[in-house]
């Protein structure tokens, strides 16, 4: 029965058992839309993200057809014709017109056919004969398309078994095709396309390459993965590298899957002056996950010998909120990380951990070894073996208000050196030390609003020595100190609606060093900054601790402009009583009064940010100085440092060092970016390296080729240039489209 001008609708189910086909019964609404039932075998979808394999053919699912008129011939064909649409869970078929025949069980469908499932898959045809469940027929004049960006274009596609999609004379791209009759960028034509809807792989028969269309390579058969798998065992883009050191060659990296939670990625590594093969191993756990990267070498550099490198590590959560961490580092020699372009670390560390951290409680056991690959360092007097430990509590008394804080420290060290320690030297020195730090300190306001702050704290410190001739080898320090500051926060709203505060500051403290002389071993270098201005001890560590009386004053001031900028600066000093010989000359800590601390920030609604800090000695010539900034917007991102410090030999730095340090990029158009990074010795007048690079990338391919010069040269690292590669074609893996930039038919 047909009914024309409006739309109609049917509704199909699918039972466990197919029944006979019964006579159609049409009902009529006001609305004059049809509403049919009829109970047949109803089509599955034809694609699916899994294999329809996997579906319990027993499960009744609805179907629904919409078209501008739907009719059944004498026959008992069912013809659905004009703007038909079918919907089926997450899939919807569109067509010009649908034949269904109840007898045969085949569907003929004509185009232009579109089948769109879950987002992922795209069925695009000119005509198609199929079976009632889609699982089986024949496309003609049909594309398959992955994620709207793959493209799979053939003169027909056979659909068989529910499994298996064979697409024949098939081009395949990533490539926006134009109208025109321009070849893609690139593509692959294959005399017959195999898709394993179930594996989620393409099997490629007689394929090749082609570059505008020209052939550039050909394959017999390929596999590769389709876009919508996220993990799939084959190649990863290769890079192409030239060194000065390594000579050129290729990296072609192979994934492998294990399973949904582990992997296994292996990357030779073939040059003129190398042999070289690399591991990486992940594996995720319901509770953890641990990563692996290893390589074995054997080059040029070191003939006849093994090289190569081993780091590990691993996060585990344990029952009662505790966390088990482990870091493993270890490299066959000095030179072989930044040889291999690996890492930059001069010093390696291995070490595992046991944490647990709450609002009030923190808990940390750690054992660390350290190698240092410094030629200016001697393993020997190097600390090796390191046990430490933290426990942290805090406590809020309600009589006597407040916060109360209980502090454990254990640090143990020993060296391979048996040669003894001096006050000077730390030689074959092993410490072994504990802290215990008390502290209460509470909040008051007070009038004219002045905010007051009393800390009150206990510092004890035992310290046991070994191949040490200079200091008792067992020792024991005691350290009360007192601290009071007061705060006065000033604000003001501008004419202009600028809002800005002005803090001033002052502080005065107390704190009494008695006990026995301890070596300073892991506060042999301050820094003075607004975050410890205010402190009660100005040492990283507890091995030295603040002495005597002293007075702090500083000054914070703020400024919010409406327009969307906003300004801070922050100046402090210290006076004390006694100076200090613990601190370096450049720390800016040194002598009865501090260096004078000037710190300034700058944001901008430009996405633009400066941060300056320096110090000043008393005749005003500056100790040290940092400045920071970044500078993002559509084109440029670009961010730099530059850091001057005077010569200290107690700081290892026998010059004055001034170093200035580039990083960005700067995108010319939606397609090509440029990006560059240079650090440079102004003091020596030379850059220690530098990097350039371009990159290009649409929607089908991403290029990009880069350059660096390493200058540095010790006893195990020579100056090396390195020229990099890597050309990847979009669209067969993860998240490598880049649907934004794509190109335009009418410019390209």
């Amino acid at each position: 029965m047909p009914k024309t001008g409006n739309r109609a609708i049917m509704s199909l189910c699918r039972h466990q058992r197919p029944r006979p086909y019964r006579k159609l019964t049409a009902v009529a609404f006001a609305s004059s839309v049809v509403t049919s039932m009829v109970v047949i075998p109803a089509f599955s979808p034809f694609y699916s993200a899994h294999a329809q394999s996997t579906q319990d053919a027993g499960t009744q699912i609805p179907v629904a057809l919409v078209a501008d008129q739907i009719l059944i011939t004498p026959e008992r064909t069912l013809i659905a014709q004009g703007n038909v649409e079918a919907f089926r869970g997450q899939t919807k078929l569109q067509a010009e017109r649908i034949s269904f025949d109840p007898e045969t069980g085949e569907l003929d469908i004509t185009g232009p056919i579109r089948i769109d499932e879950s987002g992922d898959v795209t069925i695009l045809a000119d005509a198609a004969e199929l079976d009632r469940d889609l699982q089986n027929g024949l496309l003609r004049g049909a594309k398959l398309v992955f994620q709207e960006q793959v493209q799979l274009s053939a003169l027909q596609i056979t659909r068989a078994q529910g499994r298996y999609t064979q697409l024949y004379k098939t081009s395949v791209t990533s490539c926006d095709i134009c109208d025109d009759g321009r070849p893609p960028l690139w593509q692959i034509r294959a005399e017959r396309v195999t898709h394993d809807q179930q594996e989620r792989q393409l099997y490629f028969e007689n394929a090749h390459i082609l570059v505008r269309d020209v052939p550039v390579f050909y394959l017999p058969a390929l596999r590769i993965p389709d876009p919508t798998l996220d993990r799939a065992t084959g190649f990863l883009t290769p890079s192409l590298l030239s060194t000065s050191d390594l000579g050129t060659g290729i990296k072609l990296p192979y994934f492998i899957k294990i399973g949904d939670h582990k992997d296994l990625t292996v990357t030779p590594h073939l040059s003129t002056e190398t042999r070289s093969i690399g591991f990486r191993y992940r594996q995720a756990f319901r509770n953890g996950d641990i990563e692996i990267n290893t390589a074995i070498s054997r080059d040029e550099i070191l003939p006849g010998e093994d090289r190569g490198y081993f780091f590990a590590e691993g996060q585990f959560d344990l029952k009662r909120g505790y966390v088990l961490s482990f870091d493993i580092q270890s490299v066959s020699d000095d030179a072989y990380l930044a040889d291999y372009d690996i890492s930059d670390a001069d010093r390696l560390s291995s070490s595992i951990s046991l944490s647990k951290v709450k609002r009030d409680k923190l808990l940390r056991a750690s054992f660390t070894t350290y190698k240092t690959l410094r030629s200016s360092e001697d393993q020997d007097t190097v600390p090796t073996n390191v046990v430490a430990g933290t426990y942290e509590k805090r406590l809020f008394p309600t009589r006597l208000g407040g916060e109360f804080q209980l502090g454990l420290d254990l640090l143990s060290f020993n060296r391979t050196s048996t040669v003894a320690g001096t006050e000077t030297d730390s030689n074959g020195r092993d410490v072994t030390r504990l802290s215990v730090d008390a502290s209460w300190q509470r909040n008051w306001s007070l009038p004219l609003g002045v905010q007051a702050n009393w800390i009150t704290a206990l510092g004890v410190d035992s310290v046991a020595l070994g191949d040490d001739d200079f200091f008792e080898n067992d020792a024991i320090q005691v350290t009360p100190a007192t601290a009071v500051t007061f705060r006065l926060p000033l604000a003001r709203t501008s004419a202009r609606g600028a809002k800005q505060v002005l803090e001033p500051i002052a502080q005065l403290g107390w704190s009494n060093v008695s006990g026995d002389d301890i070596p300073n071993e892991t506060s042999n270098i301050s820094e003075f900054d607004q975050g410890n201005l205010l402190s009660l001890s100005r040492f990283p560590e507890d091995d030295a601790r603040n002495d005597g009386t002293r007075f702090v004053y500083g000054l914070n001031w703020s400024h919010f402009d409406p327009k969307g900028w906003e300004t801070s600066a922050s100046v402090g000093q210290i006076f004390r009583s006694d100076a200090l010989s613990d601190f370096t000359q450049s720390s800016g800590l040194d002598g009865n009064s501090s260096d004078l601390l000037l710190a300034g920030q700058l944001r901008t609604q430009d996405d633009l940010t400066l941060t300056a800090r320096g110090l000043l000695d008393t005749d005003l010539s500056i100790t040290k100085a940092e400045f920071r900034g970044d500078w993002q917007n559509d084109k440029i991102d670009l961010a730099g440092s530059y850091i001057w410090l005077e010569a200290d030999e107690d700081e290892d730095r026998d010059d004055d060092t001034s170093e200035l340090w580039l990083d960005g990029n700067y995108k010319i158009n939606s397609s090509w970016k440029t990006l560059a990074n240079v650090r440079y010795d102004i003091d020596g007048n030379r850059a220690t390296r530098a990097g350039l690079g371009v990159s290009y990338s649409n929607e089908c391919v991403t290029l990009s080729l880069s350059f660096r010069r390493s200058f540095t040269s010790t006893t195990s690292v020579e100056p090396q240039t390195d020229l990099g590669f890597t050309l990847s074609l979009n669209g067969f893996s993860v998240k490598s489209g880049n649907t934004s930039q794509r190109r335009s038919c009418s410019t390209t």
